[in-house]
């Protein structure tokens, strides 16, 4: 919602980076889609995968599901969510550019809840700007998940992934 007129550049970043061959079989979660270009690139990509897309701002739902509509996009689930409040699936992935602006503790609760969602050796892939909290985001994810990599900088944006062990 806060890129009108492209999609935002951490964004662009997340969906070239993610290291899609650690990701077991099995659905993937786009945390904060906002108006859905995360989850809509993975579902375009991966098109026998399922692709669940949550956010609490219903106008980006709705700005959402025009997206998918638009895109030919038929693999989403596209719902309402608090964080994880109305997920109830397991993933095999979680991939996330939390609303910074929301917040550190709602940033660190899409975070923290990330593994009583994810299957064994599910991963959380977050990207964040340095200046905006990826180093704590980094240290966070260590003591949840006991790993955390750098996957990519990029002119200031990180994507860090971890694995549930």
């Amino acid at each position: 919602m806060f890129s009108k007129h492209t999609v935002d550049y951490g964004s662009r970043v997340l969906v070239k980076n993610v290291n899609y061959d650690l990701i077991p079989a099995g659905k993937i979660l786009d945390l904060g889609t906002g108006y859905g270009p995360i989850g809509i690139a993975i579902a375009k990509a991966f098109p026998k995968r399922e692709v669940d897309m949550v956010d609490v701002n219903e106008l980006a739902l709705s700005l959402a599901q025009k997206n998918a509509r638009d895109n030919r996009v038929d693999n989403v689930h596209i719902f309402t969510s608090d964080v994880y409040d109305q997920v109830t699936d397991q993933y095999a992935a979680v991939v996330t550019n939390p609303p910074v602006r929301a917040g550190k503790k709602v940033v660190d609760a899409m975070i923290t809840g990330a593994s009583d969602h994810l299957v064994p050796n599910g991963t959380l892939t977050v990207v964040l700007q340095k200046k905006q909290g990826a180093p704590s985001a980094k240290k966070l994810m260590t003591q949840i998940f006991g790993n955390c990599t750098i996957v990519k900088r990029d002119k200031g944006y990180y994507i860090l992934q971890s694995v549930k062990q």
